[in-house]
């Protein structure tokens, strides 16, 4: 038995910081109900069309979920949206607008008053209040907002992150938060609102560079793949034009790095280079005697080299380097998950169970389960059409 298995989560949620939330509870054994509108469905379904006609971030945020369609501003769907919370749900999650889900009837004011015990999650840019509280909010703004951006990238640009940061960690901490209000539930009986910004989210993780420039120090550098702070530590060229990554901690380190991988145990007793903070001030030059010395090497000749002084290492992998990874496959976590178009390749969540696996069943299509789950509700297949004749699903 899966450990959420038995709990209901309805979800009004787009693109990713919502969907990623809820995938994960539907990793751990909860039913979600995703509640998409008609014809369309969450705008994440348009973003392109990688996965043999589907969007790449839909496919990684939305499978072992059911599909319902509703148009919220219909009456009639928006009765049925009411009645499958107050019946089913144990869990509400949405990212909607700010304001959006109370209008429908859907805060928790509103539902704890009628079901004491139901958790209701709020994802959005900003929190439920504050003067931003209103202000759009997509991931490369609350990247910007936070200072990401700032510290990111290289002296002469700043960047942002790759993939959608803000959005997994404002996912990440609303499934974090909604694991401890069911363990709360459990002692108090009660519910919880649970208002989950994606700024305070990444800004939790900004809090190295926050302290390093306490009271308007100058806050770290931006260094491209480099770190900021500790030298050498990034990404070097070796003779065959790769790059290897390559990371010290302390003097132990630097000194095994100066003879075994540089063959210079000379290096390692000058004193410009004896502590992380001259060797940071002095990147430039030390970087250069690096080069140097891996300009007669493959890449695996210096990670070879590097693996026998124990040092810290990585390759700069490419994403197909990534589906081939030796690890990833030595370990068995590649799975096979179901979509509308056939089956594709999924990563098993992180972490492993001894007991069962995670749940990773079918991403739905749009709508899939809409009549299986009105049918539960008690609706007829005649009422069930009239509804779909006037729109409402």
């Amino acid at each position: 038995m899966r450990p959420l298995e038995g709990i209901t989560v309805i979800t009004l949620e787009h693109a990713i910081a919502g969907p990623f939330a809820t995938r994960q509870l539907a990793d751990l054994g909860a039913r979600v109900i995703k509640v998409e509108r008609p014809g369309v469905g969450d705008f994440a379904r348009g973003y392109d069309e990688r996965v043999h006609g589907l969007a790449s971030h839909f496919v990684w945020t939305n499978r072992s979920k059911e599909s319902l369609t509703l148009d919220v501003k219909h009456p009639e769907a928006q009765k049925i949206l009411q009645r499958l919370v107050a019946e089913e749900a144990d869990i509400l999650v949405q990212n909607l607008a700010p304001g959006a889900a109370a209008r429908l009837g859907l805060s928790y004011e509103a539902l704890s008053a009628i079901k004491p015990g139901i958790i209701v999650c709020d994802i959005s840019g900003y929190g439920n209040d504050g003067p931003y509280r209103d202000k759009k909010a997509y991931d490369l703004l609350i990247q910007s907002e936070s200072g990401f951006v700032s510290v990111t990238g290289t002296e002469d640009e700043p960047s942002k992150a790759g993939p959608s940061i803000a959005d997994i960690s404002a996912g990440m901490y609303a499934y974090s938060n909604i694991l401890a209000a069911l363990l709360q539930k459990q002692i108090t009986g009660r519910g919880q609102h649970l208002d989950i910004s994606m700024l305070e989210s990444l800004v939790e993780w900004m809090n190295y560079p926050l302290y390093y420039s306490i009271d308007g120090a100058t806050p770290p550098r931006r260094t491209g793949a480099s770190h900021a702070t500790i030298y050498p530590y990034g990404p070097f060229p070796a003779g065959d034009g790769k790059n290897v990554m390559l990371g010290l901690q302390n003097e132990r380190e630097w000194a095994a790095f100066c003879d075994k991988v540089l063959l210079r145990a000379d290096l390692g007793k000058e004193g410009r280079f004896s502590s992380n903070s001259k060797r940071s001030a002095a990147r430039e030059e030390l970087r250069n005697i690096i080069i140097e010395a891996f300009s007669g090497l493959t890449a695996e000749q210096v990670i070879e080299r590097l693996e026998s002084a124990q040092i810290a290492n990585a390759h700069l992998n490419t994403m197909q380097d990534v589906w081939d990874h030796p690890q990833l496959k030595g370990r068995n976590r590649w799975r096979e998950i179901d979509t509308a178009v056939g089956k594709v390749p999924a990563l098993l969540p992180p972490g492993s169970w001894t007991e069962c696996e995670p749940r990773m069943d079918a991403v739905p299509a749009l709508g899939q389960h809409t009549e299986a789950i009105l049918g539960k509700l008690g609706y007829s297949a005649d009422a069930i059409a009239e509804l779909r004749a006037a729109g409402a699903i």
